[in-house]
């Protein structure tokens, strides 16, 4: 970094927002005092990675894995995808990694590469994708000519890289000199912006430019009818001039027709439009020179957007101003404001953007988040809903390992093996010591190496890499197995077990296979689910004739078990056929095996139907079939298998799943299918139709592992990354909407 030529700033801003980081996660200022120091010299673009970039109407986000990924808006290709359909749940831009930053114009986007290489995609009608023509890209491709990149900036139809040597370049519309080439052509490949030199950060407007050099001098370029260059003027500018009054400056953002910079000593000041209070001066008048934002202090960056801005305080607190018909200043309200508000509900934030009508900002724990309009899908929710206070974009990092689908809740085994959960509450199976329902995850509390769940009804289990099992939620049919029938909004340990490899969670009873091969079972054993006795039990009891099982499976009111012979046991209910050994009849309580399967790895139980998976891919069904969750083609009352059929369709099966009236799977090829009932769109098809032949999942691929629940449906992904469909009454998609969802929604846990 070259040295401040004023030799009064005592900080380099690098070292500030290095420790940034720390500061929004709770942790004290540099100095120790919990105030701000001089924040010194212009912090060099490597310093300062944009992570999050907001356009027109789409978004984009760095990974920390160098990927970038898109919502929103998809018209001219700016998602990157390949394709031109735009969404609100994020995907992946195809092609491109390593990346560090990135920057979103009206309809094109911009990324740096950590081999100083700038690649763009989405509209390109001016040539501001810098690749020679005027072809839109809904992939990535390399601009011409360009190394040593640090930065990049985006305009509504212009695009500025900033050089490691302290030059600029530019390309794109030049109608108002935007480019500062000293002309007013259009240019389809980069030229240099002239008289600049020692450039530190730049931003780009809807058709005007800013610098900031290592001076902490800012200079100015482009359109002026709103006297957004700051000169005094309203002349537009081919080549920069510099902006009236200002030293000293750290930080600038351009928005439509204003323009906003932060000095060290951490004030904010703004020029240009005004129309909607967006300068923060208490008024609606215009200033062609800056002016000092009312009220702020200790700010590090700023964010402007068509008509509102956004200052990101050293604290890790945002405040917004301006235009907030859309609720994009996230107050809770719709209502302008002349100075600055704080976003609610937002701490430890460590990078602002603004887009036209929205805002986003960057967590310190690496969550993104979004508000104000929704209308493209551009705050990456899921939703088509507009925003009045900050809501999460759907899970851009973190890993998931082991899932699990209750009834009306769901749980999570991250890959630190600490347990989420999220949904329905009311018996305290979400483990976080309330009876509040969670449409986002949140951890059950005092569990950690965690290996397995298993969610029921309402109670939820989990199996430790010690070999115990610990049990909270509903406990009316003692399905906790602590020695009580009182429910626990926290784990407790079930009594006597010990070397358990299994666990399953059926309505109202638990089982668990133990290293030994034995299986115990306890809860509600009305139908004779537990061990063949008319009562429950209450702490675990052994299952009697089973040894050898590998495998278990709770439904409603049966229970399964593999044999490590491929056997496939099942006792308890069979009203429905649901132990696969014909009939109607009466059985005995004690295991009995099912019809002609063999060679069985895995089981599944629903409500009142059963599913077998045997080692060459092929997958059987048998039991309730009004709604054709066996899969047979047939439904009604009198589809009813008593003994098991072989279902046509996903190819090679590796994962099953049972809800209460549907069937899900993995194939082989890594896709999620489903069949049955389908009232709340839990088969993932966009629609509610039943359907009793599977149908694969949209949406969704690279799954390794699937859980259905009473109505809505989870699968795994090969990356960590968790997804969710189907009825959503008490939050169990944990997308944080209270929408249902008929097609695959990312779940908000990181």
């Amino acid at each position: 970094m070259k040295d401040n030529s004023t030799g009064s700033m005592s900080w380099a801003l690098g070292a500030w927002l290095g420790a940034l980081l720390l500061l929004g996660c709770g942790q004290t200022s540099p100095s120790g005092t919990g105030e701000q120091e001089s924040l010194g010299a212009p912090l060099r673009a490597s310093q300062a990675r944009a992570r999050i970039a907001a356009g027109g109407y789409y978004s984009l986000a760095v990974r920390s894995d160098g990927t970038v990924w898109a919502a929103g808006e998809n018209a001219s290709g700016q998602l990157g995808n390949g394709t031109t359909t735009g969404g609100s749940v994020p995907v992946q831009v195809q092609g491109l990694n390593g990346a560090e930053t990135v920057a979103a114009g009206n309809s094109h986007s911009l990324a740096v590469r950590n081999d100083g290489t700038v690649w763009a995609w989405g509209s390109n009608s001016s040539g501001q994708l810098g690749d020679g023509s005027t072809s839109n890209r809904t992939a990535p491709l390399q601009v011409q000519g360009l190394n040593g990149m640090e930065a990049v900036a985006a305009g509504y139809s212009h695009s500025l890289a900033l050089s490691a040597d302290g030059t600029v370049w530019a390309w794109g519309s030049n109608s108002s000199g935007q480019l500062g080439d000293g002309s007013t052509s259009n240019r389809s490949a980069p030229v240099q912006v002239q008289g600049l030199t020692e450039v530190v950060a730049v931003a780009a407007g809807s058709s005007h430019s800013l610098a900031v050099r290592n001076d902490g001098t800012v200079w100015a370029w482009g359109s002026n009818s709103s006297g957004q260059l700051g000169d005094g003027s309203t002349s537009n500018r081919s080549a920069p001039v510099q902006v009236q009054g200002l030293t000293e400056v750290v930080a600038v953002a351009a928005g439509s027709s204003h323009s906003l910079a932060v000095r060290n000593d951490g004030t904010v000041w703004a020029w240009g439009s005004n129309f909607a209070s967006q300068l923060g001066t208490g008024t609606a008048s215009s200033h062609s020179a800056p002016v000092q934002v009312q009220g702020l202090s200790g700010a590090v960056t700023v964010a402007a957007g068509y008509s509102h801005s956004l200052a990101l305080r050293a604290d890790g607190t945002v405040w917004a101003w301006g235009n907030n018909g859309y609720g994009e200043l996230g107050d809770g309200s719709k209502s302008t404001r002349a100075a600055p508000v704080q976003v609610q509900g937002l701490s430890g934030a460590v990078a602002v953007a603004a887009g036209t009508f929205y805002s986003q900002a960057v967590s310190c724990d690496g969550s993104v988040w979004g508000w104000g309009s929704n209308v493209n899908g551009q705050l990456g929710d899921g939703t088509p809903s507009k925003r009045a206070v900050p809501a999460q974009v759907q899970g851009l990092n973190g890993v998931v390992v082991a899932l699990a689908a209750g009834s009306y809740h769901s749980l999570a085994v991250r890959q630190d093996n600490t347990v989420w959960a999220w949904g329905n509450n009311a018996s305290g199976q979400l483990g976080d010591g309330t009876t509040s329902n969670r449409a986002t995850p949140v951890q059950v509390q005092g569990l950690s190496g965690v290996v397995a769940v298993a969610a029921g009804g309402s109670h939820s289990l989990a199996l430790r890499n010690d070999g115990t099992v610990w049990s909270w939620g509903s406990n009316s049919s003692t399905q906790l197995g602590d020695g009580t029938t009182g429910y626990r909004a926290t784990p407790a340990q079930v009594q006597g077990l010990s070397g358990v490899v299994a666990v399953a969670a059926g309505s109202h009873h638990s089982l668990a296979v133990r290293d030994d091969g034995t299986v115990w079972a306890w809860g509600s054993n009305y139908d004779g689910q537990v061990d063949g006795y008319a009562s429950g039990n209450s702490p675990p009891v052994q299952v009697p004739m089973l040894s050898g099982v590998v495998a278990v499976a709770a439904g409603g009111s049966h229970s399964l078990a593999v044999r490590n012979d491929g056997t496939v046991w099942g006792w308890g209910s069979h009203y429905y056929g649901q132990l696969g050994v014909g009939g109607p009849f009466s059985l005995p309580y004690m295991p009995v095996k099912v019809w002609t399967v063999s060679d069985v790895v895995a089981v599944a139980a629903g409500g009142t139907h059963s599913m077998a998976l045997s080692s060459n891919g092929t997958l059987w069904v048998w039991g309730y079939n009004y709604y054709g969750q066996v899969g047979d083609g047939t439904d009604g009352y009198m589809s009813t298998r008593y003994e098991p059929v072989q279902v046509q369709g996903p190819v090679g099966v590796v994962a099953v799943s049972a809800g209460d009236s549907h069937t899900l799977v993995a194939g082989s090829d890594s896709s999620p299918w489903a069949w049955g009932q389908n009232n709340y769109g839990q088969l993932g098809d966009a629609t509610t139709d039943t359907l009793a032949t599977p149908m694969q999942v949209q949406g969704v691929s690279g799954v390794t592992a699937v859980a259905a629940g009473y109505s809505h449906s989870l699968a795994l992904r090969s990356n960590g990354t968790l997804w969710a469909w189907g009825s959503n009454s008490d939050g169990q998609l944990g997308s944080g909407s209270p929408l249902h969802a008929t097609t695959a929604v990312r779940t908000l846990l990181y």
